[in-house]
């Protein structure tokens, strides 16, 4: 049976079916040939109803769309520049973290290239980064976020890891929790390798003769008061959420409600950035995303029924750990397995697609559910960088007009910084792992 759900899924996928009619007939299939009535199908469809914590998803995907659609990033890099461009490498630093922050709250990385990109970029030339390593940092730093709540495919995992019930159970917010450490890791990684690189470059500036003409004329720095007071709206944004999540003071859907509302009033009536008008065009796009995301976790449930039946997880680490003898060995195979598999499939899908099948078998070799989902995320985020295909890369190129092969040397030595905090994260349980 196995070989028949290979090949049915190859034969959909070469047709360029729908990857929810690709995942549901592989399920009836499944089904069908072990006798069970297909029925059970709509039961799995309809059980994530039951799911009182699918409701964020649309409300911080909403809120996400009309962030991005204000003049947030503005005021955000604004206000961070403020705060810590007196520091050595400052704009590193806010580059850093504002991509950080932007991408956990929209929820795609390619949306924040966009709309940072053109606001940090000319910044970090001023501060005295070359064009390449400015590029670089750009282009990685968008990347980050996916392991910070609300992002939506944390969320998304730690609904289907749950759902799967594979392994010791654990709750959302020790999941939420386990990504801020992983996260750190991985912007302090960015941050080292963009001060060595700020240092060579003003070295290149300076050159033999005395400082040139190299880089852009640096900005004035924002007066802390006036970004705070020009973004007054959106910085109590992330203690809101962060703090009532973390904290436990709020439920995920009571904070992903409070901020649809804070966001739609914040832009639409204090700032003005979003007429009322564009609502509907917005609530339209991010539920055709959202939508497609939850008609795929169902299929997948789906599917995960159909796996556990024909046992393929115990097949699949029968198989494996004959190869790989040790825990050790198969999160350096999954590491690199997923890094390829980042470069082809986008985050959802990879999610929907692969934890039905893995997180079974990483349970088998002792790995907690929560550093696994560390470990899994973290690949996305690296995924979207790595040549050739590396979606990021192709959009940064768009967006700076940059030729690809320009982006694959900008990026190397971030990407070398990030692989090195994949290493750390991998092989360090107790980052992930501190909240149990």
């Amino acid at each position: 049976m196995t070989e028949l759900f290979l090949a049915l899924t190859v034969l959909l996928l070469l047709s360029g079916a729908p990857l929810f009619a690709i995942l549901l007939a592989a399920a009836f299939t499944g089904f069908a040939w072990a006798e069970i009535p297909l029925t059970i199908v709509a039961v799995e469809l309809t059980r994530l109803t039951d799911t009182p914590l699918l409701v964020s998803l649309p409300l911080f995907a909403f809120s996400g769309y009309v962030l991005a659609e204000g003049r947030s990033a503005d005021r955000l890099v604004a206000l961070t520049q403020a705060a810590l461009g007196g520091l050595r490498g400052g704009v590193a630093w806010v580059t850093v973290l504002c991509c950080a922050l932007f991408t956990a709250f929209t929820g795609a990385s390619g949306v924040t290239l966009v709309a940072l990109g053109a606001l940090l970029y000319p910044a970090l030339r001023a501060d005295g980064f070359s064009d390449r390593s400015a590029l670089g940092l750009v282009t990685t730093s968008g990347s980050l976020g996916l392991l910070l709540v609300p992002s939506v495919p944390l969320i998304l995992y730690g609904v289907l890891a749950q759902q799967l019930g594979v392994g010791p159970s654990f709750s959302l917010r020790q999941l939420f929790l386990a990504g801020v450490v992983p996260l750190l890791v991985m912007m302090l990684a960015l941050g080292a390798v963009a001060l060595v690189q700020l240092r060579r470059g003003r070295r290149a500036a300076e050159g033999p003769a005395g400082p040139t003409a190299s880089a852009e004329a640096p900005a004035p720095r924002p007066k802390f008061g006036e970004a705070l007071w020009a973004a007054r709206f959106e910085a109590p944004l992330p203690v809101l959420v962060l703090g009532g999540i973390y904290g436990g003071v709020f439920a995920l859907s009571e904070v992903a409600a409070v901020t649809a509302l804070y966001v739609v009033l914040a832009q639409c009536l204090l700032y003005r950035d979003v007429s009322l008008r564009a609502l509907p065009s917005l609530a339209w796009r991010s539920m055709t995303l959202v939508g497609g995301v939850l008609m795929i976790l169902a299929a997948a449930l789906a599917l995960a029924n159909v796996f556990v039946d024909a046992q393929l997880p115990e097949r699949i680490f029968e198989a494996l750990s004959t190869q790989l003898t040790s825990k050790t060995s198969f999160l350096l195979a999954l590491n690199l397995g997923l890094l390829l598999l980042g470069m082809i499939i986008d985050s959802y899908a990879a999610i929907v697609l692969l934890v039905p099948l893995l997180l079974p078998v990483a349970v088998a070799y002792d790995i907690h559910p929560i550093h696994f989902g560390m470990i899994f995320l973290a690949n996305l985020q690296l995924g979207t960088l790595t040549p050739p295909v590396g979606m990021n890369l192709f959009i940064a190129s768009v967006r700076f007009k940059q030729p690809l092969g320009v982006l694959y040397r900008a990026s190397l030595p971030y990407l070398g910084a990030l692989l090195f905090a994949l290493l750390l994260i991998t092989y360090i349980p107790a980052l992930s792992t501190f909240t149990l």
